[in-house]
């Protein structure tokens, strides 16, 4: 009886050959982990696969890394894996249980000037610290929708810091999204970068405000939503497959609906909400402080942490 071949790249999967594999990895399929959480369609839509041919592929990659159940306590195991970021200040880090998850994506949404695009600056700088030193010793990739990218800001929170700015500003990878398709693509390819240059944070600033002026009026909410949804799916893949974090802010409207409390709401609705692993609501305080307010998270009470934004960046 022959001996079965073990399956260790993606070409020793039936039915992917060397033209197919180079398909599957210019569409982020290059790990055996992605293929096999993906779903036929995904496949045949990279590679030109037919059905049959995509649910073999998949199940294959599936048999390999023996997916299935398993004990709670193999997940506790599994999450000793997982590094937090650190924010700056040891308030705002408190509040999230030490710093932003690897694994996780975390939302921060709030007003103009509540100090959301600030935090973003503040992480693509403290990624790049080794990890005992509150980072993660990697480079950032950072997608801008609003033209607020501001690589000043960024040599200013590295130099007063006492951190080399030309390094730190080589070390984060910018891209204007011009549209929410082009964002999406943008995310879709981002595994291309996030193995080049050892990218260890994702940054998107904001999250909504393409798919907002791209989907506009109630006949387009459905749409909007679902490439919403695919789309931080995708972020999710990538901070699973790469034990990175993933940071975005978003924009907010106010809820004319609501009598009594803050109107403010996040946009995205339920699809943002779920997806977040983490959901910030930051507001601006007197003089330099900021309020952050956890109102979500999978293990952690809702509170509060004050933290100030000032020229060396985010602090206590």
């Amino acid at each position: 009886m022959a001996k079965e071949k073990k399956v260790i790249d993606i070409e020793d999967l039936p039915g992917v050959g060397s033209t197919t594999a180079e398909k599957l990895r210019e569409a982020g399929f290059g790990k055996m982990e992605a293929i096999a959480v993906a779903s036929p369609g995904e496949l045949m839509d990279a590679a030109g696969l037919g059905e049959a041919t995509a649910s073999k592929v998949i199940n294959a990659a599936r048999s390999t890394l023996e997916i299935g159940f398993e004990t709670a306590d193999q997940i506790l195991e599994r999450r000793a894996l997982i590094h937090r970021l650190s924010s700056g200040s040891e308030e705002f880090n408190k509040l999230i249980g030490g710093g932003v998850e690897t694994q996780a994506i975390t939302e921060a949404y709030g007003k103009f000037g509540s100090g959301k695009s600030q935090l973003a600056f503040q992480l693509a700088v403290n990624v790049q610290k080794p990890e005992g030193e509150g980072g993660l010793g990697g480079g950032c990739l950072f997608i801008d929708t609003e033209s607020t990218f501001r690589p000043e800001r960024i040599k200013q929170i590295a130099e007063e810091n006492e951190m080399d700015a030309d390094a730190i500003l080589k070390n984060i990878f910018v891209a204007r999204a011009f549209n929410a398709d082009h964002q999406m693509l943008l995310i879709e390819k981002a595994n291309e970068l996030i193995e080049e240059h050892n990218i260890k944070l994702i940054i998107v600033d904001s999250l909504t405000s393409r798919f907002r002026s791209d989907f506009m009026g109630r006949g387009t909410l459905a749409g909007r939503q679902q490439k919403l949804n695919q789309h931080m799916h995708t972020l999710q893949k990538w901070a699973d497959l790469y034990n990175i974090p993933v940071f975005v802010t978003n924009q907010v409207m106010a809820n004319p609906g609501l009598l009594f409390g803050d109107p403010t709401t996040p946009i995205g609705g339920h699809i943002v909400g779920h997806q977040s692993t983490y959901r910030l609501y930051l507001r601006k305080g007197k003089d330099d402080k900021r309020i952050a307010r956890l109102v979500e998270s999978p293990s952690f009470p809702e509170g509060e942490a004050i933290f100030r934004v000032a020229r060396k960046g985010v602090h206590d």
